[in-house]
């Protein structure tokens, strides 16, 4: 990526970098992988932990490995979702498609652990 481009990218991104899941959540997301046009982080939320205010840059792929319930709140701590109120969740592993998230934490409210692998997409051009 260009130094226009990726100053361009950052202009467009509002949220410090210091809220990148990697910074912000390090107990929970754990590099796999980098380059120039993905990211793959091992997501690992242990039952009855929060995972603190994080954002996620990029367009995903979520495999998810282990599912499990969640809420997840805004950077304000307003609810967005709570998955033990809505349909039940597909049988893992199993792949969803994610859009960048803004602010956000995740509590696993079961009683299992939660693990997703998530592909990053950081060059969306192609």
């Amino acid at each position: 990526m260009s130094s226009d481009a990726a100053n361009a990218e950052r202009q467009a991104w509002p949220w410090a970098d210091s809220l990148d899941a990697l910074v912000a959540a390090p107990e929970y997301h754990r590099l796999l992988f980098e380059n120039e046009r993905v990211r793959v982080l091992d997501v690992r939320i242990p039952a009855g932990r929060l995972v603190p205010v994080h954002t996620h840059r990029w367009p995903s792929v979520l495999s998810v490995m282990s599912p499990g319930q969640f809420i997840r709140r805004d950077g304000d701590g307003k609810l967005l979702l709570d998955t033990r109120q809505g349909p039940p969740q597909p049988a893992s592993p199993a792949s969803v498609w994610s859009a960048p998230m803004p602010p956000h934490s995740v509590e696993n409210v079961g009683d299992t652990e939660i693990r997703l692998i998530s592909v990053e997409l950081k060059d969306v051009s192609i």
